[in-house]
């Protein structure tokens, strides 16, 4: 039986249930979500200023204990629609690694990992339901950490369930792109806002022998 990563948006994590139950039918699965609304949501709420640089979170204590404060809460969400399939597991307790960046405060850059947890989990034919946080503890973005997993485990796929039908080019659903060329989008900056930090993930992920989709985008090495 093959393994796939799923990373859920905080925007869809709560709907995509049906979706991950049937995939685990068929497949292992290992679910990382996000909860990026949420967190933002939450430091409005409270007066913390937000701030981002290329799409990472700057992220202080403050900040960090309202990241983990909302992974929590999205990760139960998640554990609850997915029923007795699911464990739930933050990054940090189960040593998902990455390199600290320092100049984005409590972040890191999520480094190929395989906790032995989530190799558990898919053993015994469990859902591992995975909060983006690493070893530090730091923030990690969803994405990159969702690419990261995929690649230390030897997943065959990756495939970001998001809001949006994948890639759009010249106003429509790109089928697939290579990844020299998706990097040359971002290098050229057309691209912004959530897509960025996806692309980025599914390229790595690619250049790692892991297939990665975007919605019905698929992003090839």
């Amino acid at each position: 039986m093959t393994t796939v990563v799923v990373k859920l948006g905080g925007a869809v994590a709560g709907d995509s249930a049906d979706a991950i139950l049937a995939l685990a039918q068929r497949h292992r699965v290992c679910v990382v979500h996000g909860a990026g609304l949420q967190i933002s949501a939450e430091m409005s709420r409270l007066a913390i200023p937000r701030e981002f640089v290329e799409g990472n979170r700057v992220t202080s204590v403050e900040g960090l204990e309202v990241v983990r404060r909302c992974l929590a809460a999205v990760n139960a969400d998640v554990c609850a629609a997915l029923g007795k399939l699911a464990v739930p597991l933050f990054g940090d307790e189960i040593s998902l690694r990455a390199t600290p960046m320092p100049e984005l405060g409590l972040v890191g850059e999520a480094l190929p990992s395989r906790p032995q947890a989530v190799v558990d989990a898919l053993a015994a034919g469990r859902i591992p339901v995975v909060s983006p946080l690493a070893s530090g503890p730091l923030n990690v973005n969803a994405d990159d950490a969702a690419s990261a997993l995929a690649i230390g485990l030897g997943a065959e796929r990756l495939s970001f369930l998001t809001d949006v039908p994948g890639l759009l080019l010249g106003g429509a659903v790109a089928r697939s792109i290579a990844a020299s060329e998706a990097e040359h989008l971002l290098e050229t900056g057309v691209l912004v806002g959530g897509i960025v930090p996806k692309l980025r993930a599914a390229i790595a992920a690619a250049r790692g022998g892991v297939e990665a989709e975007i919605g019905t985008t698929a992003v090839v090495a």
